[in-house]
């Protein structure tokens, strides 16, 4: 059994639903189980419509309904499957109606408004795939047991997910039943339905094939791989062909949106491969995910950056020598619900950097009673994940780059992970910095390869 997720890009239009039928089909013998986020744009035309019915009297899906009845329409697809996806489209419109008249988007709210993209991917692919006399059929996440805790927004499931998932779903492999699940969401214990972070579908993947014991999971994007930069800052970008689950999750969390920062962790607990895979470009090999390590691994895997970073110094005289000065610090951003990134310490300070979306406003007076607080925005992560064995080669390289560049580094994060050395700059400042970094550790050897190659031959 193997676990074919298929992203919103891959589900765009009837074309595409028809190459990812053409794709599940060549691999019918590994006995696939298929995992879909919306398509397309879906998520983000019904956020569009809710904050439009947040501030308007009326509603409107018409961006939501058109990429999904023309998908039908083109596909040739039955009146029954039409009058199922019209019932949903008359319940998120109930939704939209709700929110309009209370001028309130609840999480609760949310999560339900965005499930439908979802719900309705899945009934279409799956109504295709049956055209194609495969015996597919289309499953909401909670019908094979995704169940989570009420966390709207950014659920976690409860442990008895995946005794339900690992009971469910290979009797339908069994049965000669192929799978269509949504990803993304799930139900909590009174019901209501719930979504695991943007980018979720790809932690329901890994949840299943965890769970079931499956032999691969191929995560299918418009991308060649998991790549060596943003191909939309570096041109030569390249696609990796391996990495380990730690580097993947690293990429993931700073930056690379690839994958989902989370999704790596089932699999890296049972083992289970993940292969990222191009349904745009079916040949190309793309990047396979593993534990253990390439032994011919180069020094550099990959560069990214994360931007709108802000960097928060605390300094604290009174708390020299005294136990418990970290134990605090940490506590008042845990009471206040703020996510640590990176931390770099000494005997009397703490630099630590956040998301600058966060509002430090209550955290700032409770760390004032006792420290100096200073808060600095407009930052950017740069993160290389490499061969940290030789982490003293990659940091003299890397900082050579940023002295010639005159960039200057104001804070570094390594030790703590085993596969990435981080570092903070002004934020305008990474684009810059990454395309140069990947041409001295990527394009440069490369041409000096190639030029040997040439002069050999002379």
């Amino acid at each position: 059994m193997i676990v074919m997720k298929f992203g919103g890009s891959s589900l765009a239009g009837a074309e595409r639903i028809v190459k990812v039928g053409e794709i599940v089909c060549g691999q019918l013998k590994r006995r696939p189980l298929l995992v879909l986020s919306a398509m397309g744009d879906t998520t983000d035309y019904l956020l569009e419509a809710a904050d439009t019915a947040l501030k308007k009297s009326f509603v409107s899906v018409e961006k939501v309904e058109d990429i999904h009845l023309k998908a039908i329409s083109d596909l040739g697809l039955g009146s029954a499957l039409q009058k199922e996806i019209k019932t949903l489209f008359w319940e998120l419109g109930s939704l939209l109606t709700g929110i309009s008249l209370t001028r309130e988007l609840t999480g609760r709210t949310r999560d339900c408004l965005v499930s439908f993209g979802e719900r309705m991917s899945v009934r279409i692919a799956a109504a295709y795939l049956r055209t194609i006399k495969l015996k597919a059929q289309a499953f909401d996440a909670w019908d094979v047991g995704f169940l989570s805790d009420s966390s709207f927004g950014q659920a976690e499931l409860r442990s008895e997910s995946w005794v339900r998932i690992a009971s469910f779903t290979p009797t339908l492999i069994a049965e000669g039943i192929l799978p269509v699940i949504t990803g993304f969401i799930a139900k909590d214990e009174n019901g209501n339905i719930t979504t695991l972070g943007r980018g979720g579908s790809d932690l329901s993947a890994t949840v299943i094939a965890a769970a079931c014991k499956a032999e691969e999971v191929q995560v299918w994007k418009d991308v060649d791989g998991i790549l060596t930069a943003d191909p939309r800052l570096v041109k030569d970008a390249r696609p990796v062909d391996k990495v380990t689950y730690d580097e993947a999750a690293e990429l993931a969390y700073f930056g690379a949106q690839v994958l989902h920062p989370r999704a790596m962790q089932p699999c890296m607990k049972i083992g289970t491969p993940v292969l990222v895979k191009n349904s745009y470009n079916p040949a190309a090999p793309g990047t396979r995910i593993e534990a253990g390590s390439d032994k011919n691994t180069s020094l550099i895997r990959a560069i990214t950056s994360k931007k709108n970073v802000t960097l928060v110094d605390i300094t604290s005289t009174r708390m020299l020598g005294q136990p418990g000065f970290l134990a605090r610090v940490f506590s008042e951003f845990s009471r206040n619900s703020i996510s640590i990134d990176m931390v770099a310490t000494s005997e009397v300070s703490v630099s630590l950097t956040l998301d600058a979306e966060k509002d430090l406003a209550a955290v700032i007076r409770e760390l004032s009673e006792y420290a100096g607080v200073e808060v600095r925005t407009g930052k950017a992560i740069v993160t290389i994940i490499g061969d940290v064995r030789r982490s003293s080669e990659i940091l003299r390289e890397a900082f050579g780059v940023c002295t010639k560049m005159g960039i200057q580094v104001q804070m570094v994060s390594h030790g703590a992970s085993k596969v990435n050395i981080s570092f903070i700059i002004n934020d305008g400042e990474a684009d810059s910095l990454v395309t140069e970094l990947h041409r001295f550790f990527f394009t440069e050897p490369e041409e000096k390869k190639k030029a040997a190659k040439r002069a050999a031959k002379k």
